[in-house]
């Protein structure tokens, strides 16, 4: 396989325009979508506005340190959707423990892992990081912990991505994106050019390195 025979290829300004509309749609960045769809003249595709508000507002509940209310508002879209998901039920419910000790309520805290979080506990999978949050009550400054990571809002917004895709997922709806795909193509079709042509022929994909220049 020689890359060199795509380089000819045109592509289109509206095939761009839709990659990023569906970017902007499953991300629910619909303000940024509208702004794109009136300044190109292309089509947005028929999407559930109510179930894009919806899961807007779930991840900004998430991203704003509300975890337990982004948890009732996904329950209310269905009774199941987290109980078929556990992992990341107890990611949010973590999310929300910490909430509980970053704000100093640690016997709010300690009342809330043993109500919602203990059983968890009798799954082998969910231990080591439950004992990680646990933890985190014996210090003054969670912040300065081992366990820091579970406080930064790279986490947080791990946790919302992946509710998100669930979510869509829960609707019938792609959860990946046209982007994402192509990403995950363009990883493999380098991971076999490496194999056919040589280890250090073709370096890793960077999305960040692709949009230079």
């Amino acid at each position: 396989m020689d890359p060199r025979q795509f380089e000819h290829i045109v592509v289109k300004d509206n095939d761009i325009h839709s990659i990023v509309m569906s970017y902007l749609l499953h991300n629910c960045f619909n303000e940024t979508a509208d702004s794109l769809a009136s300044s190109t003249g292309i089509k947005q595709p028929a999407i559930d506005r109510d179930n894009l508000e919806r899961r807007k507002q779930i991840i900004h509940f998430i991203l704003e340190k509300k975890a337990l209310k982004a948890v009732e508002l996904t329950e209310q879209l269905g009774q199941d959707l987290l109980e078929k998901n556990k992992d990341l039920h107890f990611d949010l419910l973590c999310l929300h423990f910490v909430e509980l000790v970053c704000a100093g309520n640690c016997t709010e805290a300690l009342e809330f892992a043993q109500t919602r979080l203990a059983p968890f506990g009798k799954v082998q999978k969910y231990v080591e990081k439950l004992e990680d949050v646990m933890a985190l009550l014996a210090y003054e400054d969670p912040e300065k912990s081992p366990m820091f990571h579970l406080l930064s809002s790279e986490y947080r917004q791990q946790v919302a991505d992946n509710l998100n895709r669930t979510i869509l997922e829960h609707a019938n709806q792609s959860s990946y994106t046209p982007v994402e795909r192509l990403i995950q193509h363009v990883t493999v079709v380098r991971q076999y050019l490496t194999e056919e042509n040589g280890k250090d022929a073709y370096p890793p994909f960077s999305l960040k390195d692709s949009l230079k220049g």
